[in-house]
């Protein structure tokens, strides 16, 4: 594998940034046009859910497959078919004519989002190979999904005014192409040393775990926990679960290497991204139904009171990527957990009254974008430092599917309280996640947490199983002989 030298990775940086300002710009942006879109195509409120929820399921179901997949046949190839897809889906959602046809180009759009998100956690991974370039290097990456992540509202409510809801489709073409033409020029082709074996049972077990799950969560609000469809899609999750684990243990090559998550910064890193991305999820869902439905406003006016937590989600993720680098994930994740811990409770004391106070309001999201600001960039180092090298698209693929399912379950538990007319019960929830990540913070970055990784990354602390047939038998011994006469010349030489 050929690594660029330092004056080419400024342009992979920029590469990978332009790739995740695509997808995470296309979770919040579409949000505030929602209303126009049902004015111009007639939609109905469920056509309106599954203009998002179409792409956050088929996003997170194939985030996994798309890492490992690059992993295997080469990441730029990989990435430039996901740039392809996803601006040609948004070139198609740009003009669809209904509703269903909306709904199914954003699926498209999710298909190439899933191969961007992870392949560019894996491509910094492998360009930025010194510890502390790679956490500086992760650390402008999240200050891009930050920001993009939280400005979408703003920048979505410009354009609706100003061009219509199909201009938010329109942004994504030159900036996909941009991109593309980067990609081509500078991104050097990567993959893993050695070729994995295809593992197409674990991929569609982890295809059905997180579709089905997806949906579960999503739909449940509106069909009741009990309904036959949400019944059977747990069902299905919980089954898909209960197959993966031990299917995954007897393999020589696994998709995902169950052991790994024994690793508590690794584990520690995925649930962080579930809990800091329920409260960004359920925090814009909940503030904009406010804002607009609440207090009267525009859905400019919106964007802009949000605009305190899109800057400081700009400005703290690089200095949460240098703290990384120098000190370690445990003081940002502190951070993090305060700032989201802090917003949440001082919302519940901001919306109880009928006429809020403006500077109360942008407090409140000022602290929220300086936690949410200092997350990312730990959460992102830690998944992929708690994996082999060679595995870092699997790696990075799990810490985005666990920002997607976050994102998901936010919005749908979150959704609930606020339609159920519990909205202190929604700002009590976001501060519930904050707490959460404080703990986690303090849990998986002390030196238990370090020895864990170390014994869950040494390929030689634990034999794997193997199947009870000879042949299996026969191959994982002859393969054990093979690695122990390779070190044993290594040794010698």
């Amino acid at each position: 594998m050929s690594e660029p030298g330092r004056g080419r990775n400024t342009p992979v940086l920029a590469v990978c940034c332009l790739s995740v300002l695509l997808v995470s710009l296309d979770v919040t942006i579409l949000n505030v046009a929602l209303p126009s879109v049902q004015q111009d195509l007639n939609s109905s409120v469920s056509g309106l859910q599954w203009t998002l929820d179409a792409y956050t399921i088929v996003l997170a179901s194939l985030l996994t497959l798309a890492g490992a997949t690059a992993d295997r046949v080469g990441r730029r190839r990989i990435f430039q078919l996901g740039l392809v897809l996803f601006t040609v889906g948004s070139a198609l959602c740009s003009l669809a004519p209904t509703t269903g046809w909306l709904v199914v180009f954003r699926m498209v759009q999710a298909v190439g989002g899933s191969m961007l998100t992870p392949v560019a956690m894996a491509i910094l991974a492998n360009t930025f190979t010194e510890p502390r370039e790679r956490a500086r290097a992760i650390g402008v990456w999240g200050g891009v999904v930050g920001f993009s992540m939280a400005a979408g509202s703003v920048l979505g409510g410009v354009l609706v005014e100003s061009a219509g809801w199909r201009s938010v489709f329109w942004l994504n073409v030159p900036i996909g192409l941009a991109a593309l033409l980067l990609a081509a020029l500078f991104v050097p082709e990567s993959c893993s040393p050695r070729a994995r074996r295809a593992d197409p049972v674990g991929q569609l077990l982890v295809i059905a775990l997180l579709g089905t799950l997806t949906y579960a969560i999503i739909e449940a609000p509106g069909e009741g926990w009990t309904s036959p469809p949400i019944v059977a899609c747990l069902i299905i999750a919980a089954g898909a679960l209960a197959a993966f684990v031990p299917y995954e243990n007897r393999r020589a090559e696994p998709l995902i290497e169950p052991r790994l998550f024994r690793s508590a910064p690794f584990s520690g890193a995925t649930a962080t991204a579930v809990f800091a991305f329920a409260a960004l999820g359920g925090f814009l869902f909940a503030n904009t139904l406010y804002l607009q439905q609440v207090l009267g406003l525009s859905a400019l006016s919106t964007g802009l009171h949000l605009l305190p937590m899109a800057v400081l989600s700009l400005v703290c993720p690089p200095l949460s990527g240098r703290i990384v680098g120098s000190r370690g994930p445990r003081i940002p994740l502190l951070l993090a957990g305060a700032g989201i811990t802090a917003s949440g409770v001082l919302a519940v004391a901001a919306t109880r009254s009928p006429h809020p106070s403006d500077t109360l309001l942008y407090v409140t999201y000022a602290l929220f974008g300086l936690g949410f600001g200092f997350v990312n960039a730990p959460i992102t180092y830690t998944a992929v430092s708690g994996m082999p090298r060679a595995q870092a698209g699997v790696a990075a693929a799990v810490a985005a599917t666990s920002r997607q399912v976050g994102s998901s379950l936010g919005i749908a538990v979150i959704g609930a309280a606020v339609a159920a007319g519990a909205r202190p019960a929604a700002w009590w929830i976001i501060a519930g996640c904050g707490t959460a990540i404080l703990v986690l913070g303090t849990l998986t970055s002390g030196r238990w947490a370090a020895a864990t990784a170390e014994r869950a990354t040494d390929p030689g602390s634990e034999p794997r199983q193997s199947d009870h047939t000879h042949r299996d038998t026969h191959r994982d011994t002859h393969r054990h002989t093979h690695r122990h006469t390779h070190r044993q010349r290594g040794q010698q030489q």
